[in-house]
């Protein structure tokens, strides 16, 4: 099995790290990740400079674009065969209900699901970065079974797990995405320079965090695990659409 891991935080960051030292016995790993953080940078790709592909010491790639650019250029480029699966994380904070429009982690394995692999994105929900294994180990157990019952089609998986130790973890959940509060306004700032500066201000609450959703789950306890697709069409509304412009 050939597996490439990407990410949102760094090549350095140490979520990959952590993935990839869980995954290597299982799989040919291939680590392809931005030069530096590009967290945030949702599905965006580079087409006004090239990129550069370089490798660290460590064995990892690394490209001076987004993570998308990364899955993009290793898979349609650089590697030789196509991977059997892309995963992206360990991914430092959450990325549930709406979050994942603007996640760059999210972003990478999106691109690995529109060429056509199965994907997931995996995160930590918090900051504190305290048990990265844990979330290692729910990603090691679905690649288990990803090898003993080989997926029919390329899923698209998003992944949550709570920062706990592996022991306190009770289970994983298959979710809905919630959705948040509208997020809070920009901070604005004089920078030294005497130049007006804004800061985007933090995501909101949980608005919409019942059972059933993402953030319901990690609330309880549990990794949640949400099958995403990439089709925008809002089908109800086009009946509204065109009898409104036909009208």
């Amino acid at each position: 099995m050939r597996i490439l891991l990407s990410n949102d935080d760094g090549y350095f960051a140490p979520g990959i790290e952590v993935l990839a030292r869980t995954l290597f016995d299982l799989a040919e790993i291939t680590v392809v990740a931005p030069e530096r953080d590009r967290s945030g940078a949702s599905n965006s790709l580079t087409l006004d400079r090239p990129l550069r592909l370089r490798q660290a010491a460590n064995g990892f790639y690394f490209v001076n674009g987004t993570p998308t650019d990364c899955v993009h250029l290793a898979v349609t480029g650089m590697l030789e065969h196509l991977p059997d699966m892309v995963i992206s994380g360990i991914n430092l904070g959450a990325n549930m209900g709406d979050d994942t429009i603007y996640s760059g982690t999210v972003a990478a394995a999106t691109e690995g699901h529109l060429l056509g692999v199965p994907s997931i994105a995996v995160s930590l929900t918090s900051h504190k970065a305290a048990h990265f294994e844990t979330a290692a180990m729910v990603v090691r157990r679905m690649v288990e079974r990803c090898l003993r019952e080989p997926l029919s089609e390329p899923l698209l998986l998003n992944v949550n797990v709570p920062d706990m130790p592996p022991g306190m973890l009770k289970g994983v959940r298959v979710t809905r995405l919630g959705k948040r509060h509208k997020a809070e306004g920009v901070v604005r700032q004089v920078n030294p320079r005497g130049e007006t500066v804004y800061w985007v201000g933090a995501a909101g609450a949980a608005q919409d965090a019942g059972e059933g959703t993402d953030f319901h789950a990690v609330e309880n306890g549990f990794a949640s695990i949400t099958p995403l697709q990439i089709d925008l069409t809002h089908a109800t509304q086009i009946d509204h659409v065109r009898g409104w412009l036909e009208a």
